[in-house]
């Protein structure tokens, strides 16, 4: 009870609204989940615009590695296939994979985590993101999940470890 008080004073202090349709989802770990965006199992997510995906590790991802010193990305033109590595995240903790959710061409990469790789920490959903992709299959967006059902395999992942 206490946390939900917590919460809805901490939400109320940041403007961020509840009402019956939420774009932002708050887990019980406090990692932030977006609303319309997609969600894979291995932590990365999809923003689909247009002719373009655009693809990161997620806000629970880079909570669980630590500060990110250096990120390992593709080159532009190149292709990535759907749950096959595209890079790599290097935190203070670890070095982690990074998968790709969707198949399909590079048309960019986020050529600032070079200089600024701590982007994924503080802008995950942001100015972190990682590589900009022409999907070559956009059916594979169905099999991911939504912002409430990532927010519900986190919750099962984090109680189970």
């Amino acid at each position: 009870m206490a946390l939900r008080m917590w919460g809805s004073s901490t939400a109320s202090a940041l403007k961020i609204s509840c009402a019956s349709k939420p774009h932002l989802y708050l887990s019980r770990c406090f990692s932030t989940v977006l609303d319309g965006l997609k969600y894979a199992e291995s932590h990365e997510w999809v923003k689909h615009e247009g002719s373009v995906a655009t693809i990161d590790i997620t806000d629970h991802a880079q909570d669980h590695l630590g500060e990110v010193v250096f990120v390992e990305l593709p080159e532009p033109g190149g292709s990535v296939s759907k749950g096959k590595g595209f890079g790599a995240v290097e935190s203070v903790k670890a070095t982690s994979d990074v998968n790709s959710p969707i198949s399909g061409e590079i048309v960019e990469v986020n050529s600032k985590l070079s200089e600024a790789p701590g982007l994924i920490n503080s802008s995950p959903y942001e100015e972190g993101w990682m590589i900009k992709v022409k999907p070559s299959s956009p059916s594979e967006l169905e099999s991911l999940m939504g912002s409430t059902e990532y927010t519900k395999f986190c919750e099962e992942e984090d109680a189970s470890h």
